[in-house]
């Protein structure tokens, strides 16, 4: 009798076993359905290559009420509650802006043709790790995306590889842009950096639905590049963003960079109204209209202004005091921080967008000033002096245009993106926070027929090993096929990403030794073969940092007594 109940037990535990094996399979090979607060999804289903973990795809979730008619130019508000199955398969229209500036921002990028455009826009992509039996929460990586504040969307990124990779959720939001998402007026009326706000809101919705997906809403790492990367930056010097995220990275970007940050609001306040034809003298009738224009109105505005920053502004509420202000108080979210640079920020595509035809040839001081004048600090602000020193000291002498053009972008890059990039990595290391520094130094050979040879990791280039892209599967392609060292180049930036998200440092098994940000300014170069190097361009930085400002002073002072003379 024993003997017949112990093969009882085994023969149900069996059955158990193959009935659940076929009820797990059979979830896989069909869409999967969550239920939220709001209302059930259906996703859909992916693999990576060289991956058998399997990744649910939630594409184009609300996280805000459409932002139109008397919501333009507003805070997001929550979103409604919707009845049935919402199908979550296909990705969300991207928000207003320049179609050919938004398909120029990858050019190595297969990004599928004509996206759809839609001031309807606030939504977010989810890739989350299926698992049969998933009790631990995992941690949560949040993208925000780049592109000067002024185009980008979160259909250009694909989350399953890092996902699927490093047992991470990844969430990619999108956010208004441009002078849809940026616009102030100066008061109540249009107080300004709805973008930064539709960020917030983003973080919000995580908090309340992201347990529902597998995420972690006490592990929230936000993480960006360039103008994503300064967004970073704001959101942890915000004070609406308390409690919203844990650790923060910023690649290629923070809120230093010059021009991110304006307290000159009339420039595209101005644009505006001469092209809408809104009268802008009184501010809450300016609103008013622009809120009556049709859709198609408002992105031919959007359509004709030239690629460059759509900057921040000081509104009172997302930034309720100056930068700088924010910074000596050190209000700011105390979280560890990952920051980098890339070894050539300003070379294909970048140069391609700011300097005068020809530049890959060779450059001529007053190409090299010019392109100063337009993206750092416009002449208006008197600074020409102050080009001439930093001229100065990165080109001096050399006639060789293209031996000036090689010093001149150095400059450029170091001016715009590793100067302010190390500052604020400075000003948190010296709050006692944990900070990690890097310099991306690789050259994809993807990029050998789109790009000059000189340049080398350039701007959004670490993006691609980042999210694993080497190991993508779906519809988003990067033209070329990735090779063995490039795969092997993913898997550690991914690595050393995901390790930060889940312990607030990136070292791990098998990756060489990353350390602190510290007194001796130790930093990581990430090649095909990675090593730690201390005070990155130190020499550069000490004259941009500290010789430049009194250069200027000496210079004002002389300017002055001769005044008075």
């Amino acid at each position: 009798m024993q003997v017949i109940k112990v093969a009882v037990f085994f023969l149900v535990s069996l059955l158990t076993e193959i009935a659940m094996a076929f009820e797990w399979q059979g979830s896989h090979s069909s869409n999967p359905v969550v239920t939220t607060e709001l209302g059930d999804l259906e996703g859909t289903v992916s693999q990576v290559r060289g991956s058998e973990q399997i990744i649910y795809e939630y594409l184009g979730v609300p996280f805000a009420k459409p932002p139109l008619g008397p919501l333009r130019f507003s805070a997001p508000q929550p979103p409604e509650l919707w009845t049935g199955i919402r199908d979550a398969s296909q990705p969300p229209a991207i928000c207003l802006q320049n179609l050919d500036q938004y398909m120029a921002l990858f050019p190595a990028l297969a990004v599928p043709p004509n996206p759809l455009i839609s001031e309807d826009c606030l939504y977010l992509n989810i890739y989350t790790p299926a698992e049969p039996k998933q009790e631990l929460q995992l941690p949560v990586m949040v993208w925000i995306h780049g592109g000067a504040l002024m185009i980008g969307g979160a259909s250009q990124y694909d989350g399953s590889a890092l996902a699927a990779y490093e047992n991470v959720v990844v969430v990619v939001i999108q956010y208004r842009v441009g002078y849809m998402g940026f616009l102030s007026t100066g008061d109540e009326n249009c107080s300004g950096n709805w973008g930064l706000l539709d960020q917030v809101a983003a973080l919000q919705w995580i908090q309340k639905h992201i347990k529902n997906f597998g995420g972690d809403p006490d592990s929230v790492t936000i993480f960006g590049e360039s103008a994503g990367g300064c967004s970073v930056s704001a959101l942890v010097l915000s004070p609406l963003s308390s409690g919203l995220f844990h650790k923060a990275i910023s690649e290629s970007g923070v809120i230093l960079i010059p021009g991110i940050v304006t307290e000159n609001i009339d420039p595209v306040k101005k644009k505006v109204a001469n092209l809408t034809t809104c009268d802008d003298s009184d501010s809450g009738l300016f609103i008013q209209c622009l809120r009556q224009k049709t859709e198609e109105e408002l992105l031919n505005v959007a359509r004709s202004f030239k690629f460059g920053i759509s900057p921040i502004t000081i509104d009172g509420v997302v930034l309720p005091r100056p930068i700088e202000e924010l910074i000596k108080a050190q209000s700011f979210q105390q979280v560890p921080y990952l920051i980098g640079v890339n070894n050539y920020e300003f070379g294909g595509l970048l140069a391609n967008a700011y300097c005068p035809p020809g530049w890959s040839d060779g450059m001529t001081k007053e190409m090299a000033i010019s392109v100063l004048n337009e993206i750092i600090i416009p002449p208006e602000c008197g600074v020409k002096e102050a080009y001439e020193y930093i001229y100065e000291e990165y080109v001096g002498n050399v006639t060789d245009p293209v031996r000036i053009r090689d010093l001149s972008l150095k400059m450029i890059g170091d001016l715009f993106f590793v100067k302010p990039s190390l500052m604020i990595a400075n000003i948190h290391r010296n709050a006692g926070l944990p900070v990690y520094f890097y310099e991306f130094q690789y050259r994809s050979k993807i990029y050998d027929d789109i790009r000059p040879s000189f340049v080398k990791a350039d701007h959004t280039d670490e993006i691609r090993f980042v999210f694993g892209a080497c190991f993508w599967n779906g519809t988003l392609q990067f033209k070329e096929p990735s090779n063995t060292e490039d795969d092997q180049l993913c898997k550690v930036l991914m690595a050393y990403w995901a390790n930060f998200a889940r312990n607030g440092n990136p070292n791990g098994d098998g990756l060489e030794s990353w350390p602190l940000y510290n007194d001796g300014e130790q930093y990581m170069a990430l090649n095909l073969k990675q090593s730690s190097g201390r005070g990155l361009k130190k020499e550069k930085m000490t004259f941009l940092i500290e010789k430049l400002p009194e250069l200027m002073k000496e210079h004002k002072k002389n300017t002055e007594v001769h005044m008075d003379l």
